[in-house]
């Protein structure tokens, strides 16, 4: 997209013509919910909506919990679910409505794993990648267990440094 503006000096006028950069990081929260399921498509819809030559990327992000570590009492520790060998099959369901739509709308697409906690993974991505928009699902949690454990997408839209993008189911 080009922009078009006048630089004016001493009665003498010029234009200045210059580009706009309309590529967007779109950052989102994934886990295998109808309400990831959701965002998925939302983050898709933002990035395609980009007509321009410079394509918006889409970065799925999956956070696992801590992998529980093992005690001098465990004979055998449990493996990583990445390690596990059901893993290929329930990270194809995890991510199949955000590859899927990507993939239909021509979006560019990062899939990423990690461990640990999942607004802080988030937000620290963001800000690692300068990510331009985070897009997730609003929690399915009820009062009581929004009290106590507090919701992911309000750890984020408090926490990230750039806008958050919640999407209700």
């Amino acid at each position: 997209m080009l922009w078009h503006a006048w630089s004016c000096t001493a009665g003498s006028c010029t234009k200045v013509v210059t580009m706009l950069n309309l590529r967007k990081k779109i950052l989102v929260a994934i886990d295998g919910s109808p309400q990831s399921d959701k965002a998925a498509e939302e983050a898709v819809r933002m990035a395609s909506g980009n007509q321009s030559q410079f394509k918006s990327r889409v970065y799925a992000m999956l956070v696992l919990p801590n992998a529980p570590t093992s005690t001098y009492t465990d004979f055998v520790p449990t493996a990583p679910v990445t390690e596990s060998e059901k893993w290929d099959e329930l990270r194809r369901r995890i991510f199949y409505v955000i590859e899927k739509c990507a993939l239909e709308n021509d979006v560019p697409l990062e899939m990423i794993v990690e461990y640990g906690e999942p607004g802080e993974k988030l937000i620290e991505f963001a800000k690692r990648e300068q990510v331009d928009v985070i897009v997730i699902g609003s929690s399915g949690k009820g009062f009581i267990q929004r009290s106590f454990k507090g919701s992911v997408s309000h750890r984020v839209s408090s926490g990230a440094h750039c806008s958050v993008y919640i999407v209700r189911g």
